[in-house]
């Protein structure tokens, strides 16, 4: 799903209680268009504006956290096709980006993506009450909006039960419904692929439901964690809680201070490691790029933002339709005359776009113009900068991937043999047995 919200940074608290997350990274995306926020003091049966300056006695046993708005200019580098100007957007004191999904701290530990994690929580009945400057949703005390899209918003939730903070982003069920052109509720979750392999375009509100169902299996260091759904059947809302984290992307797009090629290797190793992970689970990501890749407390990537991921059946995804961010898409998919192809090569692709991010600040392809981009995506050579100046290893890398051909792009299986990668075999990549377990998103999963 494309989307942005306005990202918040948040100043860690003095004194953190142990375990507690220090601050906030960016928040998943929410849907473009409508500026207002879903969620009205009415929604949720909040008396009206919060006063900052008065408390209440559950403020007392809670952690104090600022927020503070931060603001860049993107361009067709980190915006959505449907995206309008950022000019045009702009929201109050921030900026609309298309950061993602915070990472939970309850992952297997890298040495270790086997262990089991914490089993994401289902709730299906929503208890709203309104106190004197906040609302308590369940056991959640929902504080400062920090993201706002045409279906909902993501707020600063505190958990009372374990004295820590989350993100809860809030959907709105009757607007994706109205996006998708439906009337009344859409037809069941999870329908039957049709051919081995082939995906199908999804409405609003089955992506929602699709990515709840594949975040709530997938279990890796390299992954964003869900942490609880609530999903009353009687409400219009639909609340997804995230764990929040002190870092946030691993960088932004365009940069003037791009990272070294010792750190990039660093991070590219961990986003070899989740991509692998995603594709041996059968789910194509399709929206790889630095602004989904956030930085854990422990210095490590995680994969965020699964809202046009694809599961699929078979070897690989065949895909038909075009999504995720304008410079990041492969070749194939701009194609007038190709109508299918393989999910794994446009990951590969974006992959490259990624790398190549990391050590120039900027994307190899890049205009302005979205029908000008599409051009140089399909047909302008791959060049390199004179600064700063990389190493040979690097560039045939970065070229393999950025393989106009997908038949013919390096494979995930032979990005990590790659001398670059593996540091001329000093530092090898765990083998696809010790990094993945095979984890299946059933259908009954999805419509429940």
């Amino acid at each position: 799903m494309e989307s942005f919200v306005v990202v918040a940074e948040y100043d860690a608290p003095p004194s953190p209680i142990p375990d507690q997350p220090e601050g906030l990274a960016d928040e998943e995306p929410m849907e473009p268009g409508e500026e207002q926020s879903l969620l009205t003091p009415g929604d949720l049966g909040e008396p009206g504006p919060a006063n900052p300056l008065r408390t209440s006695p559950r403020d007392t046993r809670e952690p104090w956290i600022k927020v503070n708005l931060s603001s860049r200019k993107l361009s067709l580098q980190e915006r959505s096709p449907s995206v309008q100007s950022p000019s045009r957007n702009m929201g109050v004191n921030g900026r609309y980006i298309y950061p993602s999904l915070p990472y939970s701290p309850v992952t297997s530990p890298h040495s270790s993506p086997r262990l089991p994690r914490r089993p994401t929580i289902e709730s299906h009945r929503v208890s709203i009450t309104g106190l004197q400057d906040c609302v308590q949703l369940n056991q959640y005390t929902l504080k400062d909006e920090i993201g706002k899209g045409s279906y909902g918003v993501v707020k600063l939730a505190y958990n009372e039960d374990d004295n820590t903070y989350y993100a809860m982003k809030v959907l709105s069920k009757k607007k994706l419904m109205r996006q998708a052109g439906f009337p009344r509720r859409p037809p069941p979750r999870g329908a039957k692929l049709p051919l081995e392999g082939f995906c199908q375009p999804r409405g609003p509100i089955e992506q929602v439901y699709q990515e709840i169902a594949i975040l709530k299996k997938l279990d890796h260091p390299n992954i964003v964690k869900l942490v609880e759904v609530l999903d009353d059947p009687t409400e219009d809302h639909l609340y997804m809680v995230f764990e929040l984290v002190k870092k946030g992307p691993v960088m932004e797009v365009p940069n003037l201070k791009p990272l070294t090629e010792d750190q990039a290797r660093f991070y590219f190793q961990d986003l070899i490691k989740g991509i692998e992970y995603l594709h041996y689970q059968k789910i194509i990501h399709r929206d790889i790029k630095p602004s989904n890749l956030l930085v854990g407390e422990d210095g490590h990537i995680k994969i965020a933002d699964f809202g046009v991921s694809n599961e699929f059946k078979g070897s690989d995804a065949l895909l038909t339709n075009t999504v995720g961010t304008p410079a990041f898409m492969a070749p194939e998919t701009l194609s007038e005359t190709r109508k299918i192809f393989s999910g794994k090569a446009l990951d590969v692709w974006a992959m490259g776009i990624t790398l190549y991010c990391f050590v120039f600040g900027q994307c190899p392809f890049m205009d302005e113009r979205i029908l000008s981009l599409h051009s140089k995506i399909k047909s302008q050579m791959l060049e390199f900068p004179d600064q700063p100046d990389i190493s040979d290893e690097l560039k045939d890398l970065v070229t393999q991937m950025l393989d106009k051909k997908p038949e013919s792009r390096i494979t995930i299986p032979e990005i990590k043999l790659h001398l670059w990668v593996t540091r001329n075999d000093t530092e090898p990549l765990p083998t696809e047995d010790e990094n993945c377990t095979l984890i299946e998103v059933t259908e009954e999963e999805v419509e429940n």
